[in-house]
């Protein structure tokens, strides 16, 4: 391992910032809505930014810029697919959401929402959503787990196992001792280090290419010719594939809880602009990173060995070679923002959903809020320790876990948020069969289909969108009660927007 250098040194001063905050955050942190949700009190920039932080994961370091470095622009189809997808989540669900959810009794998880908005007595909904959370975040919060195993085993020479565990614990402490106000406080200053990361990254990628009388085209044409066609070759399949990721933004559990999570419904304009200019400053950055990875190591092959072995450090190794150690420092600290934003997300919202969904509900109903906070904190490290396990695989690739986790939250989720906040006569029995017909189409498709080349969330979001309308006209419609519920939120909706 590396002595305390500065680059380690930067790291390490990182990382006991965030468990700081995650400490303030205990001691604001007075009752288990506080815990789970902020006590609904953010404003428009922790909004944009918790929001963005928590969805721009270890992929837009790792994941996004190794796939461009591959296989060239061709890759960015899926920035183009996921910056439509989020502005039409801020514009469509974001502000409907926010109502909803506070006029549906206050709900502060999807499954408690899910309960309330469609009078689910027998709790069949809240029960199979939770499941479904559980299912995918676990394979989500693996992928987290990868990218900063990466990290910390490049940073300090160590093995794979040691990393994993070691970049795990950053996030679990704060996570634990703080709550919902510690990842979104994190995540705000997170989204900061990581806009400056992806803007300097690039820039300083392609000012050594050219100080040294490089030129990045030339370099860029002769490591991979087709790199620079958008189209190279792909059929209009592989294209609607890469831009469907944008289709996943309407069920994800963890960026929709920030919508809720505003304190008015006022804030939600704001949040937008800014989350949508942060969201696409940063792909962009991803983008010319991968880009100028390819001209960089083309100059320098001495140092392309790792990239060749890995394609998803060339974020990683870039920074090590282009920085003095204090900024490099800096820089790998965003990364590790990057995972930990989202991964600490991701394990909230699995703690939430067994503590409210499950304990509260079918082991402890007269849970003191204390007692719930506490049980949240030992749920963090259980399901913790499961993501661990699943990506104790050093072979792991962090797209391909994010990839099927993004469509199964896309395909469940997605069609029945969008239709449960703008079509009043949906029913329980369409939100049930429609979310477990999305997420099973999905893990069918992503085992016996994949070779069609057809990413798993189209079938899977066509099928539980058909589902829920067509099983909603077909039974009983809604009560006179939960109809009131909805177009009382509709009509606030309308008076702010």
């Amino acid at each position: 391992m590396n002595g305390l250098n500065p680059t380690v040194l930067t790291f390490i001063l990182y990382i006991v910032l965030m468990i700081a905050i995650g400490v303030y955050a205990y001691r604001a942190t007075k009752d288990y809505s506080d815990y789970i949700l902020g006590g609904r009190s953010f404003g428009s920039l922790v909004t944009a930014f918790s929001a963005g932080a928590s969805d721009m994961s270890g992929w837009l370091l790792m994941g996004l810029p190794g796939a461009i470095y591959l296989s060239g622009l061709s890759e960015a189809w899926i920035g183009i697919g996921l910056v439509i997808g989020a502005w039409l989540n801020w514009l469509l669900v974001a502000g409907r959401l926010r109502i909803q959810t506070e006029v549906q009794h206050n709900a502060m998880t999807l499954p408690d929402y899910f309960t309330h908005r469609f009078d689910d007595h027998r709790k069949i909904l809240r029960v199979s959503s939770a499941l479904i959370i559980l299912i995918f975040f676990s394979i989500y919060c693996a992928s987290g787990m990868v990218a900063g195993a990466r990290l910390f085993e490049s940073l300090f020479q160590m093995d794979y196992s040691t990393a994993l565990w070691l970049s795990a614990c950053a996030t679990i402490i704060y996570v634990t001792i703080g709550g919902f106000l510690a990842i979104s406080w994190t995540d705000t200053f997170q989204a900061g280090l990581m806009l400056f990361a992806l803007l300097v990254t690039p820039l300083f990628a392609y000012l050594v290419i050219t100080d040294n009388g490089g030129d990045v085209m030339h370099y860029v044409q002769a490591a991979r010719p087709e790199a620079m066609d958008m189209i190279q070759n792909l059929s209009w399949i592989a294209i609607m594939s890469s831009m469907a990721w944008g289709l996943g933004y309407f069920g994800q559990p963890h960026i929709l809880v920030r919508f809720m999570a505003a304190d008015s419904v006022k804030t939600i304009p704001m949040a937008r602009r800014i989350g949508m200019s942060w969201m696409i400053i940063c792909l962009l950055g991803s983008v010319g990173i991968g880009f100028f990875g390819i001209a960089f190591f083309q100059a320098n092959p001495t140092l392309a060995a790792p990239v060749t072995e890995n394609s998803e450090t060339v974020f990683l190794q870039l920074t090590q070679i282009l920085f003095n150690p204090w900024v490099a420092g800096v820089i790998l600290a965003a990364f590790l923002a990057a995972v930990m934003s989202t991964l600490s997300s991701q394990l909230l919202l699995c703690s939430t959903t067994i503590t409210e969904d499950f304990y509260k509900v079918f082991i402890r109903k007269g849970a003191s809020q204390n007692e719930l906070i506490w049980v949240g904190r030992i749920m963090v490290v259980a399901i913790a320790v499961l993501a661990i396990t699943m990506a104790s695989d050093p072979e792991s690739k962090v797209l391909g876990l994010v990839s099927y986790a993004w469509a199964g939250f896309g395909a469940a989720f997605g069609p029945l948020i969008l239709l449960s906040l703008m079509w009043k006569r949906m029913t329980l029995s369409g939100a049930i069969t429609g979310m477990i017909v999305g997420a099973v189409t999905v893990i069918v498709w992503k085992n016996y289909f994949a070779t069609t080349g057809v990413y798993e969330i189209i079938p899977g979001f066509i099928l539980s969108m058909l589902t829920i309308v067509v099983v909603s006209l077909c039974s009983k419609a809604p009560s006179p009660a939960t109809l009131a519920r909805f177009d009382e939120a509709e009509r606030i909706y309308q008076q702010h927007s």
